[in-house]
């Protein structure tokens, strides 16, 4: 049976991305200036001005407005002719103190808010996940690369990708159809522009995803026409409006909660890296080609109220009720637990920022994506 599954990317210059990696910059900022500062910041972009707000409570400094502008300059919006100008724009900061009410669940070691998270893995990509989210964000990161080795080629921060992959009895079997949308400088034709994605951006991936290059592939490279106009001139942009784009290209469900700017006792983050680091021990231990693992939390309390493991038929020699038992001997999953397992509160130079583009998983430097405790699963196999 055939069918067709479509994941998108966007560039670190989209006005969301933008927005992400503010909030993610002001997160590394606090927790390097106070490692149990609590923070849960949110960007707005709109033209001409960037909007912090939010919940902080630390006992370091940090200059907000600095750390905004420097962030915006980093990614290229240098010049208003550009979509936006982190010297000049303007930056309005509301920033008030973490109700007291919420840390007294946090405070004893409970999560800080209720919800569910999701995390996956899948065996179709080396970094074990699903191959057209993975495909999308390789594009993206090369668009990134090109633009910043080389800015005389006239292309602009602000770009989008998107890649349909055709999949046969559950298994991806080839590319269908790539979209890329390029921001780009006024003095490019768009042939130019179509050459540049084209030779520079699109062929270097491909060369990766060779097995997947099986009969003709659809291209949209900038299908409007034109995209001179980007980035927050073209588009307001939001922290945590691109869950998708950062977990796995809706491959897998989403609980609705957004990761950029919360620190790790927000289990809308660190939950999220949890359930990623359980299913990917798990396919990587070789018991199952895919597995799904779904944590749900109620405020202030520690443990989560339900785990929950699906293997999809996937699994090897195993029952996924063993899995789930080896999962809860294993991990430990209350907050407190999983910032220790995964050293997200260790200051052992995670940079939060850098999860702010190209997607949360698949980035082998992300603690979640290490699978230390193989060994422990592996066992099963054995009877262990």
């Amino acid at each position: 049976m055939l069918h067709i599954h479509t994941s998108e990317s966007v560039s670190e210059g989209h006005p969301d991305k933008v927005a992400d990696q503010i909030s993610d910059s002001l997160l590394d900022e606090f927790l390097a200036q106070d490692l149990q500062a609590r923070v849960a910041v949110e960007t707005m972009l709109a033209h001409g001005v960037a909007i912090v707000s939010g919940e902080v409570t630390t006992e370091g400094y940090v200059n907000v407005q600095q750390v905004v502008r420097e962030t915006i300059k980093s990614i290229g919006y240098t010049d208003t002719r550009v979509g936006f100008d982190g010297n000049s724009c303007g930056v309005l900061v509301a920033i008030q103190g973490q109700s007291p009410d919420i840390a007294m669940g946090v405070d004893t070691g409970g999560a800080g808010d209720q919800g569910m998270m999701f995390g996956m893995a899948s065996t179709e990509t080396e970094e074990l996940m699903p191959l057209p989210i993975s495909i999308a964000h390789a594009l993206m990161r090369r668009a990134a690369e090109l633009r910043h080795s080389d800015p005389s080629l006239g292309l602009r921060p602000d770009a989008k990708s998107q890649v349909s992959v055709i999949y046969e009895s559950g298994r991806p079997k080839a590319i269908d159809c790539i979209v890329v949308s390029h921001q780009h400088d006024e003095r490019l034709s768009q042939g130019d522009v179509h050459d540049l994605i084209e030779t520079k951006i699109v062929d270097p991936v491909l060369t990766a995803y060779s097995p997947y290059v099986d009969g003709p592939i659809t291209y949209h490279f900038n299908p409007t026409g034109r995209f001179v106009i980007g980035g927050p001139a073209g588009d307001t942009g939001l922290t945590g409006r691109k869950i998708i784009v950062d977990t796995y290209g809706g491959m897998c469900p989403h609980g609705g909660g957004a990761f950029s700017g919360k620190d790790p006792t927000k289990v809308d983050r660190s939950a999220a890296y949890m359930a990623r680091h359980v299913a990917k021990t798990v396919v990587a231990a070789g018991l199952a080609d895919k597995c799904q693992v779904a944590l749900a939390y109620a405020i202030g309390v520690a443990q989560p109220v339900s785990v929950n493991i699906e293997t999809f038929g996937t699994e090897k020699d195993v029952s996924v009720e063993k899995i789930a038992e080896r999962v809860r001997e294993v991990f430990d999953l209350s907050p407190r637990g999983i910032m220790s397992h995964l050293g997200l509160r260790s200051g052992r130079g995670l940079r939060y920022r850098e999860t702010a583009r190209n997607g949360h998983f698949g980035n082998r430097d992300f603690p979640w994506e290490q699978t230390t405790q193989v060994e422990a699963f592996q066992g099963l196999l054995a009877g262990a």
